[in-house]
């Protein structure tokens, strides 16, 4: 028999956790900015984007402020708010900060949870698998940043994912302009992913580690030439 205090802790119901107008905002200004409706560089008008959004000013500028603080926004004195950009230096410091997150979250998913983690990364792979026999690059892009996604949160760590979302903005942007640098044998690239599967389902750490560095490390010289051209 369960005690009172136990029967309340079971069958108790709890309050939703609701999000402020302020969290639902920034969330929908990182949308807009991962996937180019806010473009690198652009200025934010407050009272178009108010309207657009049916808010008052009173949260939109607590939503700013907040993507001033992850490094999304960038607040320039007597010009006012701009969507940040991404310079090859920036591009490197995105990758370099990637992998110490995804490094940690593959480290915890051998470790403790491995088989989840290959099912989920098994059906995210094959979204990669599908935009590739469609040709599709856009939809590669999208699966692409789906498998990672689905990495960190594998690691089930909420603070590594936490850590990971100002990261997944900005390598989401990143992907925007890998679109065009992808190898001309895409297959190649989904290999790469099906290899990481593959190391993790085998519990090999160390081969797990080194084939994400030499994953990220490829995609950090593609992009990084692409942006100097």
């Amino acid at each position: 028999m369960l005690g009172v205090d136990e029967q309340n802790q079971a069958g108790e119901l709890e309050p939703v956790q609701r999000k402020s107008t302020a969290a639902i905002v920034a969330d929908q200004l990182r949308s807009a900015i991962m996937y180019g409706s806010l473009a690198p560089g652009s200025q934010l008008g407050e009272a178009d984007l108010a309207a657009q959004l049916g808010v008052s000013r009173g949260p939109l500028r607590e939503a700013m402020q907040r993507l001033v603080q992850e490094g999304l926004l960038q607040s320039e004195p007597h010009r006012g708010l701009f969507v940040a950009t991404m310079e090859p230096e920036d591009v490197h410091d995105v990758y370099v900060a990637r992998l110490a997150v995804e490094r940690t979250a593959c480290e915890q998913i051998v470790r403790h949870h491995r088989i989840d983690a290959v099912a989920e990364l098994t059906a995210a792979h094959a979204k990669m698998v599908a935009a590739v026999a469609k040709d599709d690059s856009a939809g590669l892009t999208e699966a692409d940043q789906e498998f990672h996604e689905t990495l960190v949160a594998a690691s089930r760590s909420p603070r590594l994912q936490r850590m990971a979302q100002t990261l997944l903005v900005e390598k989401r942007m990143c992907l925007g302009a890998l679109v065009d640098t992808y190898p001309a044998d895409t297959q190649a690239l989904v290999d790469e992913h099906k290899g990481l599967v593959d190391a993790i389902e085998a519990g090999d750490e160390q081969l797990v580690l080194s084939r994400l560095e030499a994953h990220m490390n490829d995609a950090l010289e593609r992009l990084t030439s692409s942006l100097e051209e």
